[in-house]
């Protein structure tokens, strides 16, 4: 079944979680002066902004349909989430690496260093919090079968996968910072703090790139689940008077909106008054199963000949 839209659950909860922690991390930063708390507070920071451009891009989504889109503005949720990668890339990793290089080449020791590790205990309480809420909207979405990693893949809304990938990197990058910061300080250089910075940079530039490709994906059309394809192709099938299915194409307006184009070849003696009740039939079958689908669109042709369909294959 196609992905249902998540909410605003989970997008509210790390935007809270964020704010919190970014404000607890700069404090810490300007008293410890540390480079990798400096960092891992510029990320909560730019992660804070994301979830208000995510919570903007749902508001958007949600417009009705228009003359100017007459399939609505559910895409726009696609479009903000490749600006939360963008601003992930630009506002996170870059400023984490420059803050880096600019620590390594005229290294500041650590004061108070007890503050950094009291603030990065706390950030990964609530960090792991706003994880859990976001897994757990994305089990609700796609369903238990999967995994974590493979209900990632089979998810079409950003409002849940963008804040699992951001919460992982806060995560990781407050390991990175956790081991920086206690080699800094066993060592006595800090450059170990400095170099903890540029490897949390790195790390939100790998996340920023998955997300840029995961959103560009969606942004161009990607097709429904293979389970609601199979689900639509064995409720056209039962129709009466239905030779064969010819083809499905589907393609994601949003995480709820699926639009369905079915070639379909009927039995040759029906008339068109009779093809037209079978096709209003299979619509209302469909619609009524898979609420999903947004738009279900039937046309008759022959198996020899499907015009409109190109590059058709067996898996749709």
């Amino acid at each position: 079944m196609a992905a249902r839209h998540a909410g605003q659950e989970p997008v509210v909860a790390a935007l809270i979680g964020n704010l919190l922690i970014a404000v607890t991390k700069f404090a810490a930063a300007f008293i410890t002066g540390s480079s990798s708390m400096l960092t891992e507070a510029v990320h909560s920071l730019v992660d804070t902004g994301n979830q208000m451009l995510m919570l903007y891009g749902q508001h958007r989504s949600r417009r009705p349909p228009d003359g100017r889109h007459p399939f609505g503005y559910g895409r726009e949720l696609y479009f903000w989430s490749f600006v939360v990668a963008l601003l992930l890339f630009s506002g996170g990793a870059g400023v984490s690496i420059y803050e880096g290089i600019a620590h390594w080449q005229a290294p500041e020791p650590i004061r108070t260093p007890i503050a950094n590790f009291v603030v990065l205990g706390l950030s990964a309480v609530f960090e792991g919090g706003s994880w859990l809420v976001a897994r757990r909207a994305l089990k609700r979405s796609v369903g238990d079968g999967d995994s974590t990693l493979g209900a990632l893949r089979r998810s079409k809304d950003p409002s849940v996968f963008v804040v699992i990938a951001e919460d992982s990197a806060a995560l990781i990058g407050i390991a990175i910072a956790l081991v920086a910061i206690t080699m800094a300080l066993v060592s006595g250089d800090p450059r170990w703090d400095a170099g903890g910075s540029i490897a949390i940079g790195v790390l939100l530039a790998v996340v920023a790139g998955v997300l840029a490709s995961e959103t560009k994906g969606l942004l161009i059309g990607e097709r429904a689940d293979p389970a609601l394809v199979k689900a639509i192709r064995d409720a056209v099938s039962a129709e009466p008077g239905l030779c064969t299915v010819t083809a499905i194409r589907t393609v994601h307006l949003a995480p709820d909106q699926v639009v369905v184009i079915v070639g379909a070849d009927f039995d040759d003696p029906l008339t068109t008054p009779e093809i037209e009740r079978r096709i209003r039939d299979i619509e209302h079958r469909v619609r009524g199963a898979h609420p999903e689908v947004w738009g279900l669109f039937v046309r008759p042709e022959s198996r020899d000949a499907a015009p409109f369909m190109v590059g058709r294959s067996a898996a749709d």
